[in-house]
Protein backbone atom coordinates (compact mmCIF):
# COMPACT_ATOMS: atom_id res chain seq x y z
CA UNK A 1 0.00 0.00 0.00
CA UNK A 2 1.05 3.62 -0.34
CA UNK A 3 0.71 6.66 1.86
CA UNK A 4 -1.06 9.80 0.76
CA UNK A 5 0.37 11.84 -2.10
CA UNK A 6 3.15 14.34 -1.40
CA UNK A 7 3.03 18.11 -1.41
CA UNK A 8 1.04 18.49 1.79
CA UNK A 9 1.60 21.69 3.76
CA UNK A 10 3.14 21.53 7.23
CA UNK A 11 0.33 21.45 9.77
CA UNK A 12 -0.77 20.16 13.16
CA UNK A 13 -2.94 17.26 14.15
CA UNK A 14 -5.32 17.41 17.09
CA UNK A 15 -6.39 14.23 18.82
CA UNK A 16 -8.89 15.15 21.47
CA UNK A 17 -7.43 18.44 22.74
CA UNK A 18 -3.78 17.64 22.07
CA UNK A 19 -1.99 19.67 19.38
CA UNK A 20 0.63 17.61 17.56
CA UNK A 21 3.20 18.88 15.03
CA UNK A 22 3.14 17.42 11.52
CA UNK A 23 5.67 17.38 8.72
CA UNK A 24 5.70 15.93 5.21
CA UNK A 25 2.61 13.97 4.18
CA UNK A 26 0.53 14.12 7.34
CA UNK A 27 3.29 12.41 9.34
CA UNK A 28 2.74 13.07 13.03
CA UNK A 29 4.58 12.96 16.32
CA UNK A 30 2.41 11.51 19.09
CA UNK A 31 2.70 13.23 22.49
CA UNK A 32 3.67 11.09 25.45
CA UNK A 33 0.67 12.06 27.59
CA UNK A 34 -2.04 13.65 25.41
CA UNK A 35 -5.41 14.70 26.87
CA UNK A 36 -8.13 12.23 25.95
CA UNK A 37 -11.31 13.80 27.35
CA UNK A 38 -12.77 14.69 23.93
CA UNK A 39 -13.42 12.15 21.18
CA UNK A 40 -13.15 12.77 17.44
CA UNK A 41 -16.44 13.65 15.73
CA UNK A 42 -18.68 10.62 15.16
CA UNK A 43 -20.91 10.07 12.67
CA UNK A 44 -8.71 -1.63 -7.28
CA UNK A 45 -11.20 0.68 -9.00
CA UNK A 46 -14.00 2.40 -7.24
CA UNK A 47 -17.40 1.17 -8.33
CA UNK A 48 -20.11 3.49 -9.62
CA UNK A 49 -22.77 5.14 -7.47
CA UNK A 50 -24.08 2.97 -4.61
CA UNK A 51 -27.01 0.78 -5.62
CA UNK A 52 -26.69 -2.46 -3.66
CA UNK A 53 -27.61 -3.50 -0.15
CA UNK A 54 -25.02 -5.59 1.72
CA UNK A 55 -24.76 -8.93 -0.08
CA UNK A 56 -26.54 -12.06 1.12
CA UNK A 57 -24.78 -13.72 4.03
CA UNK A 58 -23.26 -10.47 5.35
CA UNK A 59 -24.51 -8.57 8.41
CA UNK A 60 -26.82 -5.63 7.71
CA UNK A 61 -24.36 -3.46 9.65
CA UNK A 62 -20.61 -3.90 9.99
CA UNK A 63 -19.26 -3.44 13.51
CA UNK A 64 -15.66 -4.36 14.23
CA UNK A 65 -16.88 -7.70 15.60
CA UNK A 66 -18.98 -8.28 12.47
CA UNK A 67 -15.77 -8.22 10.47
CA UNK A 68 -15.21 -11.82 11.54
CA UNK A 69 -18.19 -12.78 9.35
CA UNK A 70 -16.65 -11.37 6.16
CA UNK A 71 -15.44 -14.20 3.88
CA UNK A 72 -11.68 -14.27 3.34
CA UNK A 73 -12.27 -13.97 -0.42
CA UNK A 74 -14.55 -10.91 -0.17
CA UNK A 75 -13.82 -7.85 -2.29
CA UNK A 76 -13.94 -4.55 -0.37
CA UNK A 77 -14.18 -1.18 -2.10
CA UNK A 78 -15.54 2.33 -1.93
CA UNK A 79 -18.67 3.09 -3.93
CA UNK A 80 -18.01 6.18 -6.06
CA UNK A 81 -20.90 8.43 -5.11
CA UNK A 82 -19.19 11.59 -6.42
CA UNK A 83 -18.81 10.31 -9.99
CA UNK A 84 -21.79 12.36 -11.24
CA UNK A 85 -22.14 14.79 -8.32
CA UNK A 86 -22.20 18.43 -9.44
CA UNK A 87 -20.80 19.54 -6.09
CA UNK A 88 -17.54 17.62 -6.50
CA UNK A 89 -14.77 17.32 -9.09
CA UNK A 90 -11.86 14.94 -9.63
CA UNK A 91 -8.65 16.39 -8.20
CA UNK A 92 -6.55 13.22 -8.52
CA UNK A 93 -7.59 10.44 -10.92
CA UNK A 94 -7.25 6.84 -9.83
CA UNK A 95 -3.52 6.21 -9.50
CA UNK A 96 -3.73 2.48 -10.20
CA UNK A 97 -2.62 1.76 -6.65
CA UNK A 98 -5.96 2.13 -4.88
CA UNK A 99 -5.99 5.89 -4.42
CA UNK A 100 -7.93 8.83 -5.90
CA UNK A 101 -9.37 12.14 -4.73
CA UNK A 102 -12.29 14.50 -5.23
CA UNK A 103 -12.55 18.17 -4.31
CA UNK A 104 -15.53 20.41 -3.74
CA UNK A 105 -16.24 22.75 -6.64
CA UNK A 106 -15.44 25.74 -4.42
CA UNK A 107 -11.98 24.24 -3.67
CA UNK A 108 -12.64 24.31 0.08
CA UNK A 109 -12.46 20.55 0.81
CA UNK A 110 -10.73 17.47 -0.58
CA UNK A 111 -11.68 13.83 -0.01
CA UNK A 112 -8.82 11.37 -0.54
CA UNK A 113 -9.86 7.72 -0.85
CA UNK A 114 -7.75 4.57 -0.69
CA UNK A 115 -8.59 0.87 -0.82
CA UNK A 116 -6.37 -2.20 -1.06
CA UNK A 117 -4.13 -4.83 0.49
CA UNK A 118 -2.95 -4.07 4.04
CA UNK A 119 -1.60 -7.52 4.85
CA UNK A 120 1.96 -6.16 5.16
CA UNK A 121 0.96 -4.01 8.14
CA UNK A 122 1.11 -5.27 11.75
CA UNK A 123 -2.52 -6.39 11.88
CA UNK A 124 -4.03 -8.10 14.92
CA UNK A 125 -5.77 -11.26 13.74
CA UNK A 126 -9.50 -11.04 14.43
CA UNK A 127 -9.31 -7.49 15.80
CA UNK A 128 -10.48 -5.05 13.14
CA UNK A 129 -10.39 -2.12 15.57
CA UNK A 130 -6.73 -2.49 16.57
CA UNK A 131 -5.85 -3.25 12.96
CA UNK A 132 -7.62 -0.09 11.81
CA UNK A 133 -5.36 1.80 14.21
CA UNK A 134 -2.42 0.16 12.44
CA UNK A 135 -3.68 1.63 9.17
CA UNK A 136 -3.97 5.08 10.76
CA UNK A 137 -0.44 4.73 12.12
CA UNK A 138 0.81 3.92 8.63
CA UNK A 139 -0.90 6.96 7.13
CA UNK A 140 0.53 9.22 9.84
CA UNK A 141 3.98 7.66 9.45
CA UNK A 142 7.09 8.96 11.25
CA UNK A 143 7.46 5.73 13.27
CA UNK A 144 3.93 6.06 14.66
CA UNK A 145 2.54 2.71 15.85
CA UNK A 146 -0.94 1.35 16.43
CA UNK A 147 -0.20 1.42 20.17
CA UNK A 148 0.36 5.19 19.87
CA UNK A 149 -2.89 5.66 17.97
CA UNK A 150 -5.26 3.47 20.02
CA UNK A 151 -5.70 5.77 23.07
CA UNK A 152 -5.96 8.83 20.83
CA UNK A 153 -8.42 7.73 18.13
CA UNK A 154 -12.19 7.46 18.28
CA UNK A 155 -14.67 5.06 16.70
CA UNK A 156 -16.91 6.55 14.00
CA UNK A 157 -19.16 5.10 11.32
CA UNK A 158 -18.69 5.02 7.56
CA UNK A 159 -21.44 4.32 5.07
CA UNK A 160 -22.27 0.70 4.30
CA UNK A 161 -24.49 -0.49 1.48
CA UNK A 162 -27.24 1.39 -0.34
CA UNK A 163 -27.84 4.99 0.65
CA UNK A 164 -24.67 5.25 2.69
CA UNK A 165 -26.27 4.41 6.04
CA UNK A 166 -23.53 5.06 8.64
CA UNK A 167 -23.28 1.56 10.07
CA UNK A 168 -19.71 0.44 9.35
CA UNK A 169 -17.32 0.95 12.28
CA UNK A 170 -14.06 2.76 11.58
CA UNK A 171 -11.33 4.49 13.56
CA UNK A 172 -10.54 8.19 13.26
CA UNK A 173 -8.06 10.86 14.31
CA UNK A 174 -8.72 14.54 13.68
CA UNK A 175 -6.38 17.43 12.97
CA UNK A 176 -6.33 21.20 12.60
CA UNK A 177 -3.93 24.08 12.04
CA UNK A 178 -4.57 27.74 11.21
CA UNK A 179 -7.98 27.29 9.62
CA UNK A 180 -7.22 23.93 8.03
CA UNK A 181 -8.88 20.75 9.33
CA UNK A 182 -8.51 17.00 8.72
CA UNK A 183 -10.32 13.83 9.59
CA UNK A 184 -8.28 10.69 8.91
CA UNK A 185 -10.53 7.62 8.99
CA UNK A 186 -9.66 3.95 8.41
CA UNK A 187 -11.19 0.47 8.53
CA UNK A 188 -9.23 -2.77 8.36
CA UNK A 189 -10.78 -6.15 7.62
CA UNK A 190 -8.48 -8.75 9.12
CA UNK A 191 -10.51 -11.61 7.64
CA UNK A 192 -9.43 -10.51 4.17
CA UNK A 193 -6.22 -8.55 4.74
CA UNK A 194 -7.79 -5.57 2.98
CA UNK A 195 -8.77 -2.13 4.17
CA UNK A 196 -9.87 1.38 3.28
CA UNK A 197 -9.00 4.85 4.46
CA UNK A 198 -10.32 8.35 3.85
CA UNK A 199 -8.71 11.73 4.45
CA UNK A 200 -11.13 14.64 4.62
CA UNK A 201 -9.20 17.91 4.31
CA UNK A 202 -10.88 21.35 4.48
CA UNK A 203 -9.50 24.88 4.50
CA UNK A 204 -12.41 26.82 5.90
CA UNK A 205 -15.93 25.50 5.53
CA UNK A 206 -17.73 22.94 7.67
CA UNK A 207 -15.63 19.79 7.80
CA UNK A 208 -18.19 17.93 9.93
CA UNK A 209 -20.91 18.49 7.32
CA UNK A 210 -18.49 17.57 4.54
CA UNK A 211 -17.51 14.34 6.25
CA UNK A 212 -21.18 13.46 6.72
CA UNK A 213 -21.81 14.02 3.00
CA UNK A 214 -18.85 11.84 2.06
CA UNK A 215 -20.05 9.07 4.34
CA UNK A 216 -23.59 9.24 2.94
CA UNK A 217 -22.59 9.25 -0.72
CA UNK A 218 -19.56 6.93 -0.69
CA UNK A 219 -20.35 3.79 1.32
CA UNK A 220 -18.02 0.84 1.64
CA UNK A 221 -19.26 -2.11 -0.42
CA UNK A 222 -18.34 -5.71 0.43
CA UNK A 223 -18.83 -8.38 -2.23
CA UNK A 224 -18.44 -11.97 -0.94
Amino acid sequence: MTRTSGGRLAAAIIVGLAVLPLSGCLYAQIPEHPPTDQDPITTDEPIDEPTDEPADGLPSSMSFDDGADVPSTAYIEWADGFFADDGWKITKPDDGNGGWAYGTIDDVCIAQFWQGDISSLPLVDGDDSASSDAVLAYVLGDSTTAADITPLAGTVQLGYGAGGAPSLDARQVVGADDGRDWYITARAFTATGYGVYLITDCTGGDIAATFSEIVEKNPVVITP
